[in-house]
């Protein structure tokens, strides 16, 4: 990382001085003029104006006593910060079951002299007040995993690799969020703007992001930019946010014995007809455009005519016309399989008329909102100044993740990983390698604190 000093500071003072001054001199000509009704009124500040002021340039930071030492804290304490991550790992946390998780959090974060509380659906909160309560950045780590209550969360360790189910998404995120806040405490950084940091549920899966709804949702106006710590990877910043849409389709019909009620319309046949037709939809290339039939269930045993059966499929793309699209499809294909179903049964001479038929019934499990960050972010502008003062290239990526919600609000938001190098995300073979995290951390630290803003 290059130091501080190398940096060729510009002489800030007497340009702000000579700005401050033109800019009274403007104030008061144009208070002059509305009085004398030569404009309606005074142009009211933009919120997008007033974010520039509130933030500060990644270079100043660099010259701040408090800012180096923070930094200097996070290089020399990468290993604490990786314990930390194993010990939260093996704490299971599928969604709507984080809460023993969420325990453990909180006590670290208050540990790291925040103000912490526990909200009414499980979000951890630890707030960081700065000089101004009307204005807060949130930096949120999801809580949660894919994997069931029973899955083996034990963190392997061997040549420095760490093995688990979540150690990357999101024990990653979630350490990099201690990390920083204690970084930040050591250091005695202050802060202009309130930093909350936050441990929220359901992200994952049908958990339809309800904890980054309810921060958002609950901080009202006074959010100004949200953060989202998700994973390992510093080679990419997600800007854009994928919209997507779960949906459960079952099909119920009166069920029965394999021999002798064989005829009787089979749920689980109605549902593969009707799959095998949706496969043949073609996807474009742009907008991309994916599906995934995630589960599929149904029946209680091999020789019982099962009287349910249900398929979970998720959507995603570039686009939210396309997720329409296809979500269209996959409903007239279910339909016409359940048809086709029917009709094969009165083939057999089996009237539909008696009760004997199928019903089909659909679900929203959940819906993400897409958006995107606008190309001249002060925020954007921030993690861009971090990437330089650490060395690091990045690209910018659409993804799903905890920044949707804000962006589909209008909100500036990213996502970000915490640091060193990981894959296997959503695997039982995930792993995760912590050399060189400190470049991540510290990358966090400064778009943080650069859309925060320092006090002198």
């Amino acid at each position: 990382m290059p130091s501080a000093e190398k940096l060729t500071p510009a002489p800030v003072w007497s340009k702000l001085s000579r700005q401050g001054a033109r800019c009274s001199l403007i104030c008061i000509l144009l208070s002059w003029a509305a009085a004398l009704g030569f404009i309606d009124a005074m142009p009211k500040l933009s919120t997008t104006s007033a974010q520039q002021k509130a933030g500060t340039p990644v270079a100043e930071l660099a010259r701040n006593d408090s800012v180096k030492r923070a930094l200097d804290w996070l290089a020399k304490n990468t290993a604490w910060i990786t314990d930390e991550q194993a010990r939260i790992t093996e704490i299971p946390a599928p969604s709507f079951q984080e809460a023993q998780r969420a325990a453990y959090l909180r006590r670290a974060l208050a540990a790291c002299g925040l103000r912490v509380r526990t909200d009414d659906i499980g979000n951890v909160i630890g707030e960081r007040p700065g000089s101004t309560d009307d204005q807060v950045v949130l930096l949120v780590a999801h809580l949660d995993t894919v994997f069931p209550a029973d899955t083996d969360v034990h963190v392997r360790r061997e040549r420095g690799m760490l093995y688990a189910p979540g150690i990357a998404d999101n024990g990653a995120g979630l350490s990099s969020l201690l990390g920083v806040a204690r970084a930040l405490n050591e250091a005695k950084v202050k802060t202009r703007r309130t930093i909350v940091f936050a441990g929220d549920v359901g992200e994952e899966g049908e958990g339809n992001l309800r904890g980054v709804r309810q921060l958002v949702e609950g901080y009202g106006n006074r959010v100004t930019a949200v953060i989202a710590l998700d994973g390992a990877s510093i080679d990419y910043v997600v800007t854009q946010a994928l919209a997507s849409r779960r949906i459960e389709i079952t099909v119920t019909g009166p069920g029965g014995h394999s021999w002798t009620d064989f005829g009787v319309p089979n749920p689980i046949n109605a549902l593969a007809r009707g799959i095998s037709r949706f496969l043949k939809l073609t996807m474009p290339v742009t907008p991309r455009t994916t599906f995934n039939i995630g589960e599929i269930e149904g029946g209680g045993s091999v020789n019982t005519i099962p009287a349910r059966a249900a398929i979970k499929v998720d959507i995603r793309s570039e686009q939210e016309k396309e997720i329409v699209r296809v979500e269209s499809a996959l409903r007239d294909s279910i339909r016409t399989g359940i048809q086709e179903e029917m009709d094969a049964s009165k083939v057999r001479g089996i009237a539909s008329a008696d009760g004997g038929g199928l019903d089909m019934q659909s679900r929203a499990l959940g819906v993400r909102p897409g958006g995107e960050l606008p190309a001249n972010s002060p925020l954007l502008q921030a993690v861009t100044e971090a990437d330089r003062f650490v060395g690091n290239r990045s690209r910018q990526e659409r993804s799903s993740t905890d920044a949707n919600v804000p962006l589909s609000m209008g909100i500036p938001a990213i996502a970000m990983g915490g640091g060193g190098r990981a894959g296997g995300a959503h695997t039982s073979g995930e792993w995760y390698d912590p050399d060189g995290r400190e470049l991540g951390l510290q990358r966090i630290l400064l778009t943080l604190l650069s859309t925060a803003g320092i006090e002198k």
